[in-house]
């Protein structure tokens, strides 16, 4: 069974399974691996079965329902802010919204922010945030739900979401933004709060991009 590991780890087994894949310059998948032996044509066959993002479900900025079903056949990047923090989210949103404009239209990459303040961040409040960026439409969904629900999806993304009573805001999250493949593979993870990561991620999206193009 697949579990949550921690961010060194996951940082280790991405560069192994990096060094496995160099060849074809292809991005690492993160998180564990399982096996899987079958029979094909009557000889044993061992295939290899990579950690994917469970099933979600959640009510989006419109008040409408997001799910891992929205991001289905479609990459996608994920982040955990709230809209009242005081100190990274202003600089993981403007990341964000240089991803978004250099993306937009492109029907391929979706972009998905979780509020880890639901209380407040009600959908009405997501929409007001979304509009003051300029993000309309589909691509950038925002969601919102269960706060409890919430931090355990921020684990499933191998970030920290949670309250903290000694952080700004009384809550803690995570900086990066995680790259998500069409098979629901995480396959990077970048510092959300600076343009060079924001960059890196831009550049791994085109290499996503280029992966399904040659297939």
């Amino acid at each position: 069974m697949f579990s949550v590991i921690n961010y060194s780890t996951l940082v280790l087994m991405a560069v192994f399974v990096a060094a496995c894949s160099s060849s074809e310059n292809r991005l690492p998948i993160y998180g564990e691996r399982d096996t899987v032996t079958k029979e094909v044509d009557g000889k044993t066959v061992t295939d290899t079965v990579y950690y994917q993002i469970p099933p979600f479900q959640y009510t989006n900025q419109d008040s409408l329902p997001v799910s891992d079903k929205t991001f289905a056949g479609k990459i996608y990047v994920a982040d955990f802010f709230f809209t009242s923090c005081p100190t990274i989210c202003p600089k993981m949103k403007t990341q964000m919204k240089r991803v978004f404009d250099k993306f937009k239209g492109n029907p391929d990459i979706m972009l998905l922010s979780y509020t880890i303040d639901p209380r407040h961040d009600t959908p009405a409040v997501l929409k007001e945030f979304a509009t003051s960026l300029g993000v309309t439409g589909q691509q950038w969904q925002f969601a919102t739900g269960p706060k409890e629900e919430i931090f355990k999806t921020g684990k499933s993304y191998m970030v920290v979401a949670q309250d903290d009573a000694g952080a700004p805001g009384g809550l803690l999250h995570s900086g990066h933004f995680v790259l998500v493949d069409k098979e629901k593979h995480v396959r990077g993870m970048y510092d959300g709060t600076t343009e060079e990561g924001a960059d890196r991620l831009m550049a791994d999206l085109n290499r996503l991009l280029a992966e399904y193009e040659k297939k």
